[in-house]
This record gives C-alpha cells, structure tokens and sequence, in this order.
C-alpha cells in the first residue's frame, strides 16, 4: 500500500487510532484519520480520502460520505481563519442569517469563499449546538464566539485580522 503522500509520523498516527479498535472494526476510525489528514495537509482532498478508505478498508463512497457530511472537514483549501456561522432555524430567529451578512460584507466576500489575503473562509453552518447562545459561530473547528453583535464581529474579525499578519 502506498503512504498517500502522508509522512511516517501521520501513518503512526493511522495506526494508532485503527488500534483503539477491534482488528475488524478498524473502518471506526475514519474520523480521526480525516481529522490526522487536514492538521497535516489543511484540507481533505479526494486523493487522501482514497488512501483513508484503502487504508481502513472501506469503499471510497463511504469515506467521502463522511468528509461532505461533517462540515469540520474541509474538501479543499481554507483560509487561515475558517469561520463557521450557525444558520439553523433557532439561530435564524435570534439573528444568525444577519450576522453571516454583516460578516460578507465585513470581509468582502460570499458565504463559501475566501478573501483574497487567504486569512479568511466564510462558511455556515447547520447546527453549533448552542442555540440560546445565537448568534453563534466557530472558529477554526475548535472556538465557539457567543452573542456575535456587529460590533463583537469586528472585534472578531480586526483581531484575528492582526494576529495573522
């Protein structure tokens, strides 16, 4: 089997996630492994997602099933800063369609794209989990920001903006 491109220390990583299961439920660890992929590459692109799934034997399709359902996973490059806002219903109610339209024009871009320095992708997303919480978005996968008025969102967006400079 070829290494995908992948260095020794992610393949250490594969196999230290296959072993946290049964030798014939190794196909558990796809998520981790989609997750190994983007810290080292940035994004999960179809070749890698052919390697996971030859990897962990599974066909191609379920592996790439994963990657478009999570929206964690990103199918190509992002910018520095991925920001995610909640558009679901409950946070439609309490302003999250707004913030995502304060944040295009902010940033000069369109939900999905990124600005041209690369610091920022905008995305949606469906749910955060923190509904009483709306406006609510994630950054990087990993920093939920609560209560995003305008103004928390260019203080947001100017910092972040200084910070990758």
């Amino acid at each position: 089997m070829s290494s995908g491109g992948f260095s020794d220390a992610t393949l250490a990583r594969f196999a230290r996630e296959v072993a946290k299961y049964p030798a014939d439920q190794k196909q558990s660890a796809v998520m981790a492994c989609l997750a190994i992929v983007q810290q080292e590459a940035g994004h999960v692109s179809v070749e890698s997602e052919k390697y996971v799934a030859d990897y962990l034997g599974m066909a191609p399709i379920a592996v790439h099933e994963v990657t478009t359902f999570y929206n964690m996973y990103n199918q190509r490059p992002v910018g520095k800063y991925k920001l995610n806002v909640c558009t679901n219903l409950p946070c439609q109610l309490r302003d999250g369609g707004a913030a995502l339209a304060h944040l295009e024009r902010k940033l000069g871009v369109s939900m999905g794209d990124t600005t041209e320095d690369g610091l920022f992708t905008l995305q949606q997303s469906e749910c955060l989990g923190a509904c009483a919480d709306s406006p609510v978005l994630l950054v990087n996968d990993r920093t939920m920001c609560s209560f995003m008025s305008n103004d928390k969102l260019d203080q947001l967006v100017d910092g972040l903006r200084k910070a990758g400079d």
